[in-house]
């Protein structure tokens, strides 16, 4: 009797990246979205034509919108995306890394859950915190332990993030 050899299996596929939004809560979404694009070399959405879209059609009251450096934005919302990354023509929306900041009638109050750390190495780390806090960013503390060293900050609105 002959044995079939068992079929060899295909290699798998890798997977595409998953394109992930983090939502900030904020007072002021388009002051935290300047400041974060320029923290992170990011850019900051242009969802005008989707904006002016929905305004058109009536589907968004004029009263949902504000101009944000010359365009047309949501009120309440608005994105940083990584310059790098594909967007959506048609709607200004990234399709990778992103920040979302939505504006929330409370301020922040407690410790964040989660935060970012920020890492231009050692050499540049003194240089990163000054431009950051000439961002609006404040010091609350510089850490050094065995682990490492870092700078946890404050950006305008009060979330803690690391500079390692």
């Amino acid at each position: 009797m002959t044995q079939t050899p068992a079929p060899t299996p295909e290699p798998a596929a890798t997977p595409a990246p998953i394109h992930w939004k983090l939502v900030v809560d904020s007072g002021d979404p388009h002051a935290q979205a300047d400041f974060w694009a320029a923290a992170l070399h990011y850019s900051v959405e242009d969802n005008s034509a989707l904006v002016e879209r929905l305004l058109g059609v009536g589907a968004l009251p004029k009263e949902a919108t504000v101009e944000h450096h010359g365009r047309a934005a949501f009120r309440d919302l608005i994105a940083v995306r990584h310059p790098a990354d594909p967007y959506d023509a048609g709607s200004g929306t990234g399709l990778g890394r992103r920040l979302l900041f939505q504006r929330v009638p409370e301020a922040k109050s407690v410790k964040n859950r989660l935060h970012l750390d920020l890492h231009p190495g050692p050499e540049l780390r003194d240089g990163e915190v000054e431009r950051l806090e000439g961002l609006g960013a404040s010091v609350l503390r510089r850490v050094k332990e065995n682990g490492g060293e870092w700078v946890v900050m404050a950006d305008p609105e009060g979330n803690e993030f690391c500079v390692q």
